[in-house]
């Protein structure tokens, strides 16, 4: 019982305190999952929000369901799941609430603004930290950048641009440990 507790507390704490989405969460992912609580490593965290871009969902509730799972089966990520949801639904039901007598006030408006500015500084902090943990050597460069000259210059899904380049680093993956066999030979 003070396991599931810990799981809906910390990804609670996350939700409440992570404005911005998945990404902008990276931080704070890193500070309870990785190193408090030491439920996953940063490799499953990266694998993580790599499978949550493939699946439906948002990326937040799919790694604290990949999380939970991982720590206490279905069980954890039902409650990992109902940690990181909560905030948001509490918060929504309020503004939501409040909103209409609220949006045109001006202090509202520049804080909501600086709250823009601060989810995009947190974005950048974390996609610095994936690009540091993730583009480890050349192939993984030249993906990265296939991937993002796709992304940038057409239309392309992002979902098929994770399967493409998951497809070419199994390739790569695959002919390097055909070398390695032939070498050994």
């Amino acid at each position: 019982m003070k396991l599931l507790w810990q799981l809906y507390w910390a990804w609670f704490r996350m939700g409440l305190f992570t404005f911005g989405g998945g990404y902008a969460m990276l931080p704070m992912i890193q500070k309870e999952v990785i190193e408090r609580y030491h439920w996953a490593t940063e490799d499953e965290i990266l694998n993580y929000y790599a499978i949550g871009q493939c699946t439906p969902g948002v990326i937040a509730v799919n790694t604290a369901t990949f999380v939970g799972y991982k720590v206490d089966g279905v069980k954890g990520g039902i409650i990992s799941t109902l940690g990181v949801v909560t905030p948001s639904l509490i918060i929504i039901t309020v503004i939501s609430a409040l909103i209409s007598g609220f949006s045109d006030v001006p202090v509202v408006q520049h804080a909501l603004a600086g709250i823009r500015v601060g989810v995009c500084v947190l974005m950048f902090v974390s996609i610095k930290n994936l690009m540091q943990k993730g583009l480890k050597n050349l192939p993984s460069w030249v993906i990265f950048a296939f991937a993002f000259i796709l992304s940038y210059f057409t239309r392309i899904s992002t979902v098929i641009l994770v399967i493409l380049a998951g497809v070419a680093g199994y390739a790569i993956y695959t002919i390097g440990q055909g070398k390695k066999k032939e070498g050994k030979a």
